[in-house]
């Protein structure tokens, strides 16, 4: 895929679209109830501060916290936000996030600072913001996960180590689009400083014997717990048809 042909899926997203059409919503808001300049920007500018920190907190403890499927009420949104994420990293279908997680944790995380900043209108400013810098994260992530080789080095680094997250070891690089959490929570990494690949990077901890205690994420995924990646399955597959056939 070109970033050309990209750039055209990712506006065509119901999820995208829905980011832009509350963004002007929120924008509509602000205006209907002013607040000062400053007032706004800084409001803004949480927004973007804390989003970072907001989805590292989310991502180590909530979606890597290895909790979620014990409990027949969450495990169908843990599958969905994170493990089918993880058990095939490439599957577009689950690669934007799901609006009835997103939105909620956008307006959580911004809006009611927003509001001690600037009322209402700070609080849909900072809302607006959080949306927006969805949008940026939500791009980047495709970037890193498609077939693109981005040219700023930049955006090549932030690929190689959400990239390491997906394959070689899940618990670090929680980052998506900003590590900057992960370094001063000691979580960033390279691959050469973890010689060993984890052995759960593909099923987040939910192994065959985790499901036979808490089956609900089990039971969703026709009752297959995979702990390798599609690529490999196929080729192991194809191997055993040849051997077979031999």
């Amino acid at each position: 895929m070109s970033l050309r042909e990209l750039v055209v899926a990712y506006f065509q997203y119901y999820a995208i679209q829905a980011y832009l059409v509350l963004t002007a919503v929120c924008a509509y808001i602000a205006w209907a109830n002013p607040t000062t300049l400053v007032r706004g920007f800084v409001a803004a500018a949480f927004a973007v501060v804390v989003y970072p920190f907001a989805w590292y907190v989310l991502h180590r403890w909530v979606l890597h916290g290895r909790w979620m499927w014990r409990y027949p009420l969450l495990s169908p949104a843990w599958k969905r936000i994170h493990y089918d994420h993880h058990q095939d990293p490439n599957h577009l279908e689950v690669l934007f996030g799901a609006l009835y997680t997103t939105l909620p944790t956008i307006v959580i995380a911004t809006a009611p600072v927003g509001y001690l900043i600037g009322g209402i209108g700070g609080a849909a400013i900072a809302t607006a913001a959080g949306l927006l810098a969805t949008c940026f994260y939500e791009f980047c992530h495709c970037i890193e996960h498609l077939n693109i080789k981005p040219k700023a080095k930049w955006l090549a680094e932030m690929k190689m180590r959400h990239m390491a997250h997906h394959f070689h070891d899940e618990d670090g690089n929680f980052g998506i689009t900003n590590f900057v959490p992960d370094r001063l929570f000691g979580t960033l990494y390279d691959r050469a400083d973890r010689k060993a690949k984890s052995p759960t990077v593909f099923n987040l901890g939910y192994t065959e014997e985790v499901a036979k205690v808490y089956p609900w994420v089990a039971k969703l995924s026709g009752g297959v717990i995979q702990n390798s990646h599609p690529r490999q399955r196929a080729q192991a597959a194809a191997n055993a048809d040849t051997e077979r056939a031999a």
